[in-house]
């Protein structure tokens, strides 16, 4: 079964960038531009691995992070960070709030792929 993932990033090009390199690896993507949508899409069905951005539009990451690790139907559901803040509290409390993850902006996309590979199962191609 192909592992489905769940990008949220409000910045197009690097949304665009992420979709790209994984879809290529062989996931099925979803994406959100805002935290609203992402919590809509959260929701409405269930994710192998969350990857959000920490400053978004609406709803942040953090607020995201916590509603998933404090619901029991999506707890066990791993989430990366992506930040261009690496500032120690912000990773600290995404940490604490349940985050498996924490990258900081920028990143290699290949660097991406392994950390999202040991959270969900790989594809088989």
């Amino acid at each position: 079964m192909i592992s489905k993932i769940l990008i949220v990033e409000d910045e197009v090009l690097m949304l665009k960038a992420l979709e790209f390199r994984l879809r290529k690896d062989g996931y099925e993507v979803h994406t959100a531009a805002d935290g609203a949508v992402a919590l809509d899409l959260i929701q409405a069905q269930s994710f192998d691995l969350i990857i959000t951005d920490i400053m978004l539009p609406f709803v942040g990451g953090l607020e995201i992070v916590s509603k998933v690790k404090g619901n029991p139907q999506t707890k066990d559901t791993p989430v990366i960070m992506l930040s261009a803040v690496g500032l120690e509290n912000i990773v600290l409390e995404a940490f604490q709030l349940g985050a498996d993850d924490f990258i900081t902006k920028p990143f290699n996309l290949s660097e991406l792929s392994i950390r999202v590979r040991k959270h969900v199962k790989q594809p088989s191609i």
